[in-house]
């Protein structure tokens, strides 16, 4: 597949159908996403990947909780989970809101779930000092998530990357195992979805890129 084209049509995907994703498939997936890039080459990335359906259901149970939140949180007009405003909803709001079972069966549905993580013994966080949430470790970790949907996009499989149980990582730790030193970057359900889309809708680049400093002209036509 042309890389443009990939790039163009790599989805979310959340619905699979029930076609397994051999080993092998999956071993071609991991073996072409781990020439992503990270920083000083230390490529931190660890994974796990679950089959057991137990597994797989306490990984969606684990993802209730913020997706309630998510829930709420977009039902009353607010973006979910910023760090810059405050959420408007309290808390008995979110505890009775349900989450959308969009949001948490995929990790049921699928056949194989990744949990991506990164070994934070091997990560430059320079944004530790900043008084922000840190961002900067991602770099080390998120191309390489991208990677395996892009893989699995030519292997005519697909996925996405779901963070919401990211949320309640110290119970992830504790069903996987995990040392308290790697963090879980993303839960990743793979399969073969039951629609395989070919365009996606994006805004145009003069939309978000601009010259020279933040309000210049828009760049791009």
């Amino acid at each position: 597949m042309d890389l443009y084209q990939a790039m163009r049509s790599t989805f979310a995907a959340r619905d699979f159908t029930d076609d397994p994703l051999p080993d092998d498939t999956l071993a071609r997936i991991l073996d072409a996403a781990r020439f992503a890039p990270s920083g000083g080459n230390r490529q931190g990335w660890k994974v796990i990947v679950v089959r057991a359906q137990a597994t797989k259901d306490a990984l969606a149970d684990l993802t209730a909780p913020a997706a309630k939140r998510y829930t709420a949180q977009q039902q009353a007009g607010e973006n979910p989970w910023n760090t810059i405003d405050p959420p408007g909803v309290d808390a008995a709001t979110i505890e009775r809101t349900a989450p959308p079972a969009r949001l948490t069966d995929p990790h049921r549905r699928a056949p194989v779930v990744l949990v991506v993580c990164v070994d934070l013994k091997v990560v430059a966080s320079t944004d530790q000092l900043l008084p922000r949430v840190g961002i900067v470790s991602g770099a080390s970790i998120y191309p390489f998530a991208w990677n395996v949907l892009l893989a699995a996009r030519q292997e005519g499989f697909g996925g996405t990357i779901t963070t919401l149980a990211v949320a309640e990582e110290p119970r992830i730790q504790a069903l996987l195992g995990l040392p308290k030193h790697v963090a879980v970057a993303a839960v990743m359900p793979l399969g073969r979805p039951t629609k395989m889309l070919t365009k996606l809708k994006r805004t145009p680049v003069s939309d978000f890129a601009m010259r020279e400093r933040w309000g210049g002209q828009p760049f791009g036509g």
